[in-house]
């Protein structure tokens, strides 16, 4: 009879199970009442420790063309619906007459550009901004949240779990900046959220990734090493709405003061 080796142990080596684990564990947690959002993404994000982080976003307006290629992207990105009015991010156009009222729009976010100017009008000047979810670290549609859905996750980025959303829209109703919006199919609040799928893996919101110009900066709230941090330096800084005290993350440069 053929002696068995102690050394040797039936079924799966320890490297797969521990890999297999991994994989399976965040599908568990959802299941585990406790567990929010932002636990969950964080364990599928291996050993990324969101209170090493606080996300923050500048925008250059002087840089900004319009090709709204961003818009675009995020829509791709994060399976916004392709109809007009959802979006997570849009681009609009600042038209200033002389001595008349500015005049703004946005036909699908810009995506598919913009009318033309009339001929006959005066103009002192034009210029884009590009717009999304400021990611308040006061934001109001955190607290006007009635079951908890909308929320700020440690390393600064408004979420919403959509396992908790009711559909109520008193978020949109808060947002001051019109960033949100009620997806048409799951029927919850839809808004940016910097790419976090993306971010906590280590790779620009897609919006960044594709800008041609690089009219937008990502990185880090108070980190020196951070690319945003030289952005805030070399430009005068200011933020959409300063008066309503929701101190907004996303940092403008060269913004004009028609800007609403």
């Amino acid at each position: 009879m053929k002696k068995t080796d102690k050394n040797k142990r039936p079924g799966i080596e320890r490297r797969a199970f521990l890999s297999n684990c991994s994989k399976t564990l965040p599908s568990l947690l959802v299941l585990v009442a406790g567990f929010d959002l932002q636990e969950i993404m964080a364990s599928e994000s291996g050993n990324y420790n969101p209170n090493d982080h606080n996300y923050a976003m500048g925008i250059d307006i002087h840089k900004c063309i319009g090709c709204a290629r961003c818009a675009d992207a995020c829509k791709n990105e994060n399976k916004v619906p392709r109809e007009e009015h959802f979006f997570r991010t849009w681009v609009e156009r600042y038209v200033i007459p002389e001595n008349s009222e500015p005049i703004v729009d946005s036909p699908n976010g810009g995506i598919d550009g913009y009318p033309p100017i009339e001929e006959n009008l005066q103009l002192e000047r034009t210029f884009f901004v590009p717009k999304l979810c400021n990611h308040c670290e006061n934001p109001p549609c955190v607290q006007v949240c009635p079951v908890g859905a909308t929320f700020v996750s440690e390393d600064g980025v408004v979420l919403v779990d959509d396992k908790w959303c009711v559909g109520c829209r008193y978020c949109i109703q808060g947002c001051p900046y019109g960033a949100r919006y009620l997806h048409p199919k799951t029927h919850v609040a839809d808004k940016c959220t910097f790419c976090y799928h993306r971010i906590t893996d280590g790779s620009l919101p897609a919006c960044v990734e594709v800008c041609p110009t690089q009219a937008r900066i990502f990185g880090e709230k108070g980190t020196k090493s951070s690319p945003l941090r030289r952005f805030q330096r070399f430009h005068e800084i200011h933020v959409l709405k300063p008066g309503l005290n929701t101190q907004p993350k996303v940092y403008y440069a060269n913004l004009d003061g028609e800007v609403v």
